[in-house]
């Protein structure tokens, strides 16, 4: 039997790429899941998805950058599930942009700023800040957060980007060293190039066309994360894998 048998596992960002991606592997292994995005559509269909495989898995609208919603998606899976065993924390936004261009059109990039700090850094604290109670009462848990190469190596145009997978690295080791001793495991997943919807959210078109053919040329399948991502859940509670980058073979940074 596979250690992730009956875990229920909180995905965000579950409605495409390697949320989407995630849960299938996972549903694949017995996991129960707790599927979390804004597309309800997608959710649902996805749900269907795994349902009709003879998974198990049900879905809640949730906006990660709202302090509530994840703190409400974190009751309805107790409710529905029982104890929180893993929380994939994996939505995300990566608006590449350049501090300041010239064009005064287009340099004042403040609110996709804002809105990578919101989804990939409070995004992920509100993520913790819903889960951890629970697990720290059960003394029993794992967190994985997904950063990315970005929070290795900082590329001109990916400052803001970089600079919120850094801190969720950071932000990661913290939680380790804090929750070891409540037996809270915590894993930092740091992906490359990946076949995903990630580079939809681009609004600068100088730097769009450049990171559009790196990801034609290198990006490899969801499902590689996702293979990761269970490799870590599925180890015995005394081994916690607590960090991984995952490139393209072909992808130098």
């Amino acid at each position: 039997m596979s250690n992730i048998q009956n875990k229920v596992v909180i995905i965000t960002g579950a409605s495409s790429g390697i949320g989407e991606a995630t849960a299938k592997e996972l549903a694949s292994k017995g996991a129960k899941l707790v599927l979390a995005a804004r597309r309800e559509d997608r959710l649902k269909k996805l749900q269907d998805e795994i349902q009709t495989s003879g998974g198990q898995a049900i879905f809640k609208v949730t906006d990660v950058t709202s302090h509530e919603q994840m703190e409400d998606l974190a009751a309805y899976a107790l409710k529905e599930f029982g104890p929180i065993d893993v929380l994939v924390n994996n939505a995300g936004v990566m608006p590449h942009s350049f501090l300041y261009k010239k064009k005064i059109d287009d340099w004042n990039k403040i609110d996709d700023w804002n809105k990578m700090i919101d989804v990939n850094i409070k995004g992920v604290l509100y993520g913790i800040a819903a889960v951890l109670p629970s697990m720290r009462e059960r003394k029993s848990g794992h967190i994985i957060n997904l950063s990315s190469v970005a929070g290795h190596f900082v590329g001109a145009g990916s400052t803001v980007y970089a600079g919120t997978k850094f801190a969720v690295r950071a932000i990661s080791e913290g939680l380790r060293k804090e929750e070891y001793g409540n037996n809270i495991r915590s894993t930092i997943t740091s992906p490359g190039a990946v076949k995903s919807e990630l580079t939809q959210s681009i609004t600068d078109m100088d730097l769009k066309p450049g990171i559009d053919k790196l990801y034609e040329d290198l990006a490899i399948d969801a499902e590689s994360i996702a293979r990761a991502i269970a490799y870590a859940i599925e180890q015995p509670s005394d081994v916690a894998i607590n960090e991984m980058i995952i490139r393209p073979t072909y992808q130098e940074r």
